[in-house]
């Protein structure tokens, strides 16, 4: 077999051959991601724990050759490996050679489920591809804003930290500012654990100014993240006839049936 046609089975699914090849693929990943899972119980029995062992290595080897014979077959390995499914494979296999260094790290094998994304290729999802890079686009346009967002939170939580720890002090459990920051993260984020609590009036006080605060502060990423959805769904390209938008990357109008590219 020439690397072309290898290429077009394992990097292509518009074939049949490349189809069954990707189809196979999802099963052995779901199976080795299943096997991991069982791998974490407690007081399996020796026997099944020696052919989980195996499994696991079957499961390393076959892909460890699956992602070698893609960098032997890419035009331009490099390209592949610094790829976003490049990364994706070579995660795949590297927790299992890890484990031979420090144990635990064969858990880590449950990173193969992300190559499962592949499905939506499998599939002919074209829809959910454009929805995903609308998705993106939005999540990349807004990324300037959350990021200043990220930082004022930043900086009222170690106001607020800080505050608690002078008001509090060691003897209620704020032993530092960082304890305070503690403290004031899991209250701005609403989760409020219990494992540290203000016990004195100003504290209670303090306390639920910063609970309002955080239903407040949950909104803000929310509202940027639809705006940015709102703006990158107004600027997919649209149907010249008919004007419906889902037709990126599409040859005919998934509404209407138009031939786009005769129509450019």
């Amino acid at each position: 077999m020439d690397k072309q046609k290898a290429y077009n089975i394992i990097f292509k699914s518009d074939t049949k051959s490349g189809r069954l090849f990707d189809v196979i693929l999802l099963w052995l990943i779901g199976l080795s991601v299943l096997i991991a899972m069982f791998d974490s119980l407690p007081l399996l029995p020796p026997f099944f724990n020696k052919a989980i062992k195996i499994a696991e290595w079957f499961f390393t080897i076959l892909f460890t050759i699956e992602y070698a014979l893609r960098i032997y077959i890419s035009s331009k390995p490099h390209k592949y490996i610094f790829s976003f499914w490049g990364i994706i494979d070579l995660l795949a296999v590297f927790p299992t050679y890890l484990s031979l260094i420090a144990y635990g790290y064969q858990y880590l094998l449950v990173l193969r489920i992300l190559r499962m994304l592949r499905i939506f290729r499998v599939l002919r999802m074209i829809r959910f591809s454009s929805e995903g890079k609308t998705l993106l686009r939005a999540l990349k346009a807004s990324s300037y804003k959350i990021s200043i967002f990220l930082f004022s939170i930043i900086c009222i939580v170690t106001i607020l930290g800080t505050v608690m720890y002078v008001v509090e002090g060691p003897q209620n459990g704020y032993t530092s500012i960082f304890r305070g920051i503690y403290w004031a993260i899991i209250t701005v984020t609403t989760v409020g654990y219990g494992d540290i609590v203000p016990q004195t009036d100003l504290g209670r006080f303090i306390s639920a100014f910063t609970m309002i605060i955080g239903y407040a502060i949950i909104a803000v990423p929310t509202g940027i993240v639809t705006v940015e959805m709102s703006r990158a769904t107004e600027e997919k390209p649209k149907c010249p006839k008919c004007g419906y938008k889902n037709i990126e990357g599409a040859n005919y109008c998934n509404d209407c049936g138009v031939n786009l590219k005769e129509n450019k």
